[in-house]
């Protein structure tokens, strides 16, 4: 059962991209369930949250310089490269902001995935997305709001509570839940990563058919931009990480970490306090970041230790 579950949850590219196409095709299909963002992002949380055990957190304690590097490196490379994209693409300050969300964001949870695929470091990975998410409350809404205010106002306070909201309080529910039940809960915990999934690919669906009419104009545009982002992330954490002096498996989980979004979260953050439009860069970029995250893990695991 766990292995059929396991194998639907690794589909995920080939559903994003099979239901984007419907939604682009057909976009009254999905169109009108444009509230349901948030809540289907809630359920993402609290099933990572269901993932994590309060011991991954003192990982931060035995190793606080790597987690910093990790998270230091995160909240840079990413919102810094999306700007200079942004301004050599000459994208529309809308997009720009969807971009920026992207950066700003905090790890997602496919990485974990990927880092174990890839022979990373899964405990720093899991650590690392945890740790990340908790300061998205703080620093996604600031961030976002020192690069993108010259041209829109950023309403950092809503952010910051709708981040708390949706993904704070979740995750922290399933992460106690896990830790009060979790002997119970463990038959049922499979079914989590295949339900964020399905949840992650209805959001996609719901933004391109938001956007169905702008897509062939602005399309190809935004997938050069998201495809450069994502590898530029994925190189500079590398290549940061190597001349830091960290192990190759430690390299590989801080290159994860910090080219792997939670872009979700982007394009909710997008939908509520943009437009329809910002929050394009975030579902492509969810389904691009796993495509390439699979594709470099592949690579990674064939490779002598």
């Amino acid at each position: 059962m766990n292995s059929v579950l396991s194998r639907l949850t690794q589909l995920f590219p080939l559903w994003a991209i099979v239901i984007s196409l419907l939604a682009w095709q057909h976009p009254e299909l999905f169109r009108s369930y444009a509230t349901w963002i948030v809540p289907l992002l809630s359920v993402v949380m609290f099933g990572m949250g269901l993932t994590l055990h309060l011991s991954d957190f003192s990982y931060a304690l035995q190793m606080p310089r790597l987690i910093f590097a990790g998270i230091a490196l995160q909240y840079t490379i990413m919102p810094l490269t999306a700007v200079v994209l942004s301004d050599l693409m000459q994208l529309d300050p809308v997009l720009t902001a969807g971009m920026i969300l992207v950066g700003t964001c905090p790890g997602g949870t496919a990485s974990n995935v990927i880092c174990y695929l890839a022979r990373g470091n899964v405990a720093l990975s899991i650590t690392l997305t945890a740790v990340s998410t908790f300061l998205a409350v703080i620093l996604t809404p600031a961030l976002t709001a020192e690069l993108v205010s010259k041209t829109i106002d950023v309403p950092v306070v809503d952010m910051l509570l709708s981040i708390l909201y949706m993904v704070i309080i979740p995750v922290s529910a399933g992460v106690m839940l896990n830790h009060v039940a979790g002997t119970l809960l463990k038959p049922v915990v499979p079914v989590f990563p295949l339900l964020s999934v399905i949840a992650i690919v209805f959001i996609i669906a719901i933004i391109v058919s938001l956007n169905a009419h702008q897509v062939h104009q602005i399309g190809v545009t935004v997938l050069i931009a998201v495809m450069l982002h994502n590898s530029a992330g994925l190189f500079l954490g590398y290549s940061t990480s190597r001349l830091l002096g960290y192990s190759p498996a430690e390299c590989r989980t801080l290159a994860i970490e910090v080219g792997m979004q939670n872009s979700g979260l982007a394009v909710a953050l997008a939908i509520k306090y943009f437009t329809a439009t910002a929050a394009l860069p975030g579902a492509i970029f969810s389904i691009w970041h796993n495509l390439s995250g699979s594709i470099l893990a592949g690579f990674w695991s064939s490779r002598k230790k």
